[in-house]
């Protein structure tokens, strides 16, 4: 038997090499804090972009993930909206490859659109590491890098 390569849509989007494994702690239907200034308060994950399940089985998200979810709180032209955004915070803690347990005080997202460019200027809190190398438009946004 001849090894397995890379599946082409990995290659071909350069993602390769080994992504960190996160622990999935966003669960479908939870409400997020939208953690941009785009005039969204409250997010609800809908779906998990990508996700492949099983029967019976919830989507769930961790950090660094792209969903797609629902504007609950917000400005009158926000709301009952249906948009792409990325997790950068979870409650559910994770471990990171060095040892250290990660848990932040809420879960939160930002608004990306489908080329994946921030619909806002600005993110409010801190945000994940992994979130930060896999997402570099969000990086450049972010304050503060945990």
């Amino acid at each position: 038997m001849a090894a397995r390569a890379r599946p082409r849509a990995l290659f071909a989007r350069a993602m390769g090499g080994q992504r960190p494994k996160v622990a999935k702690g966003v669960q479908t239907r939870t409400v997020l804090k939208c953690a941009d200034n785009t005039g969204a308060r409250e997010l609800r994950l809908v779906q998990v972009m990508g996700y492949k399940g099983r029967l019976r089985r919830l989507p769930s998200a961790g950090v660094g993930d792209l969903i797609m979810a629902s504007v609950r709180k917000g400005t009158p032209d926000m709301r009952r909206k249906l948009f792409r955004a990325v997790i950068v915070r979870q409650r559910m803690p994770f471990r990171r490859a060095e040892g250290i347990w990660v848990e932040f005080e809420d879960n939160a997202a930002v608004i990306v659109t489908a080329e994946g460019e921030m619909k806002g200027s600005e993110i409010r809190g801190p945000v994940a590491k992994e979130a930060a190398e896999r997402w570099p438009r969000i990086a450049s946004a972010s304050s503060i890098i945990v």
